[in-house]
């Protein structure tokens, strides 16, 4: 395109001011689980794309046929399935117990293989649990090494492995998470950012400069401190002017996906509306 003339900046050149006071393009998912669970596959399609969202997050689906539903029913209605919420809590890759690590391995495997069949480029890892039984060094070694398991089918499906922080008392400052991600040393092993989820103990826009390009999908939550509860998007004590400007200046370009409670078509339109004003910083 146009652009071609102008010389990349590297790495390191922190962007000028003028680059990132303008147009944040970046794209908005809605949590499958938020759209009406009494409508058609196709229905909540629609019904996403009507509100304005530009992709769908959803559960992994283990059989092939409901898969391709899936992959059928979004193509159809032109919103792609771009993310899978695996998790990990049922059977943490830290588990003292060789079995439910296998357990654990094996439904990752599942997720991966899920997101080839829907044409979504990553899976949601919860990558360890901290417990009174499983110490933080014990989950960090463990949660590695079988995670390195995992990267030979990451690769066979060209699906990206995030590991996101939640409250798992795990990875608990981003200087960690960025060091966790970076001993992988392999590309499709990044982090994906949940916004709302450090708001008790940090600052969101601290740790997207921190963690940087390793960033490649995100959760949108907001936290009021006070209550201490999750809370509508832009009704909490996220800075969502500072966010925004730190996500701008590490360059994140990809899908942004609320994480709230379901509702009807007024409510999402609403929830999505109140992305757009995020998203153009008022």
């Amino acid at each position: 395109g146009a652009g071609t003339a102008i010389t990349q900046v590297t790495e390191a050149t922190p962007h000028p001011a003028s680059a990132i006071e303008g147009e944040w393009k970046v794209r908005k998912s809605v949590l499958w689980g938020m759209l009406p669970g009494n409508l058609s596959m196709e229905d909540r399609f629609k019904l996403a794309k009507d509100v304005g969202f530009g992709g769908v997050e959803i559960d992994p689906v283990h059989e092939e046929a409901k898969a391709m539903e899936f992959r059928r029913a979004s193509e159809k209605v032109g919103i792609p399935v771009q993310s899978i919420i695996y998790g990990g809590w049922h059977a943490p890759l830290s588990d003292p117990d060789p079995k439910v690590q296998e357990a654990g391995i094996e439904d990752v495997k599942r997720a991966l293989q899920c997101a080839k069949w829907v044409g979504a480029d990553n899976i949601l890892l919860v990558p360890a649990i901290v417990t009174s039984k499983v110490r933080y060094q014990e989950a960090y070694t463990r949660s590695q090494a079988n995670i390195r398991k995992l990267i030979p089918t990451a690769e066979k499906h060209n699906v990206l492995i995030l590991v996101e922080e939640v409250w798992n008392k795990f990875l608990l400052s981003p200087i960690e998470f960025a060091h966790y991600i970076d001993e992988f040393k392999h590309p499709l092993v990044q982090a994906y950012f949940d916004v709302g989820n450090v708001v008790t103990y940090a600052y969101p826009e601290d740790w997207i400069r921190t963690l940087g390009k390793r960033i490649r999908k995100v959760h949108l939550k907001d936290f009021k401190r006070g209550n201490y509860q999750f809370v509508n998007l832009r009704e909490g004590d996220v800075d969502w002017k500072a966010v925004r400007q730190a996500f701008m200046e590490v360059g994140f370009q990809s899908f942004m996906n609320t994480e709230l409670g379901g509702g009807d078509e007024a409510y999402l339109r609403d929830v999505s509306q109140r992305v757009d004003k995020i998203i153009a910083g008022v």
